[in-house]
């Protein structure tokens, strides 16, 4: 973190010190991790004790003074460290970020919002903009109340570009999070309808994705999706310039000439203001054209040169796990681990991508539920189970009761028998896997987080080594390991 001194700490927050006199809180400066788990606690640091449902930071204040913090943020005095006491602890969370911004006048923020793609984009972005000055950008997808102050407090003096990926369950989210870091850029993917049990609508979506670019200023940027009608309509909602990104002929930044290789990895000629290139994305899906043209405009817009930017999108590979992360096993099978997080829109991608990726090949899709769809449940998932039907799919694979009208859709669509099974948990998936999995075959897992199939790809992914060694021994009646 920019160097606080605890005194500076509890005064940014309106809190007040506890367990030092005004002189030594002015003189114990605060520069290491700022953090709310006592073990990623570091030298020079501060906890923050955090009260969730089922567990009180406070109790781990001890810990995250054997770790090295020299200090924490409490709604309680403690023993155990020096404290900024303050009456809540997410405001002081979220004004000490402020405060960090606010100090470091040169730094400029790049807030992305969408209903998918957020993630990969912000990776995409953080190696690019690395590339032009010492960039911070979140780890994993830390994109809530909590998630955008713990960004924010890895800024560095030296750094000059900070990623903020911005994620939203209702309106006004999205608006709070730009008082933590006001954006000068802001990058809209898509409106999708993740979420829409808990907004309503697609338009409520939309209302609060757009909040992202009602916040910038007048002398900033709002990157708009022109293939999407609902982010293109946010370019009346903004005070900020407006760059339309898309494969549209009046998308000032756009994709012509998309092609997909026999890996099912994308490449395109942008065309810019200023000249085209040749873009190739080492990334699977053709969905990623698009997040990387929003990556071309924020690169132009921060001041690098368009040739630099597609060297290095050229050379990215995925930051975040479980995100199209693509394992080749020993034994031939090709495992694609999509399933951080799904949504209507995210799994229709990957449904593509893994058909563009197993050409000739044995394609499965292993898919489990999309929360948080609200009455359209069950007509979402159905739509699911018909489109991997239509995209010749060879085998679909459903887990879990919330997911299970996916293979009955799949059923009604065409006339499948075994190419469609639904099972109860990914315990029997697992079994069926294992038994039925062969060289060559490409498997795509791809759920929403809380269904656990990412585990379960991690899993299958790294038994392809046990049948790899059989394979080596010709002994290939060895089935995997449980």
């Amino acid at each position: 973190m920019i160097p606080l001194s605890l005194k500076e700490i509890a005064e940014a927050t309106g809190g007040r010190v506890h367990g030092l006199d005004d002189a030594a809180a002015s003189a114990l400066v605060v520069d290491g991790p700022v953090v709310t788990d006592s073990r990623e606690a570091g030298p020079g640091g501060l906890y923050i004790a955090r009260v969730g449902e089922q567990l009180d930071g406070h109790q781990f204040v001890r810990a995250a003074a054997e770790q090295g913090a020299v200090a924490a943020m409490t709604t309680r005095e403690v023993p155990e460290l020096p404290c900024v006491v303050v009456p809540d602890i997410q405001d002081g969370l979220a004004t000490l970020a402020r405060a960090v911004v606010d100090r470091h006048p040169d730094l400029t923020v790049i807030g992305v919002t969408g209903s998918s793609g957020k993630t990969s984009t912000k990776d995409l972005l953080a190696a690019v903009l690395a590339a032009g000055g010492p960039t911070v950008a979140p780890v994993g997808s830390l994109n809530s109340e909590v998630g955008v102050p713990l960004t924010v407090f890895r800024v560095r003096p030296e750094t000059r570009f900070l990623v903020v990926e911005m994620g939203a369950r209702g309106i006004g989210h999205i608006r709070y999070l730009t008082t933590i870091a006001p954006p000068r850029i802001g990058i809209e993917l898509n409106v999708g309808s993740a979420h829409v049990g808990e907004f309503g609508s697609r338009e409520a979506i939309a209302t609060a994705k757009a909040e992202l670019v009602e916040a910038l200023p007048a002398e900033g940027l709002a990157v708009l999706n022109a293939d999407d009608a609902a982010v293109r309509a946010m370019a009346g909602r903004t005070v900020a310039r407006v760059q339309l990104v898309g494969t549209t002929g009046d998308a000032a930044i756009r994709a012509e000439d998309i092609r997909l290789d026999e890996a099912g990895r994308p490449a395109y000629t942008v065309v810019t203001p200023g000249g085209t290139a040749e873009v190739s994305l080492p990334l699977h899906g053709e969905h990623h054209v698009a997040n990387s043209l929003a990556v071309v405009a924020t690169a132009l817009e921060c001041g690098l040169d368009l040739d630099s930017t597609v060297r290095v999108l050229a050379s990215a590979r995925p930051a975040s796990r479980w995100r199209m992360e693509v394992s080749e096993r020993p034994d031939g099978v090709t495992v694609v681990n999509d399933a951080y997080n799904a949504n209507p829109d995210s799994v229709r991608a990957a449904l593509k991508a893994l058909v563009a990726m197993g050409r000739g090949r044995r394609t499965w899709a292993v898919l489990g539920s999309m929360l948080e769809l609200g009455d359209e449940s069950t007509v979402e998932h159905d739509a699911i189970g018909r489109l991997a039907v239509r995209l010749n799919v060879s085998r679909l694979v459903v887990v879990g009761d919330l997911a299970r009208p996916m293979a009955t859709g799949a059923q009604h669509e065409g006339s499948w028998g075994d190419e469609a099974v639904w099972v109860p948990d990914a315990d029997a998936a697992h079994q069926l896997l294992a038994k039925e999995l062969r060289p060559g075959d490409v498997v795509l897992f791809k759920s929403s987080r809380d269904a656990g199939l990412r585990w379960l790809g991690d899993r299958v992914a790294g038994e392809g080594a046990a049948r790899g060694a059989a394979n080596e021994t010709d002994d290939d009646t060895m089935e995997d390991a449980p």
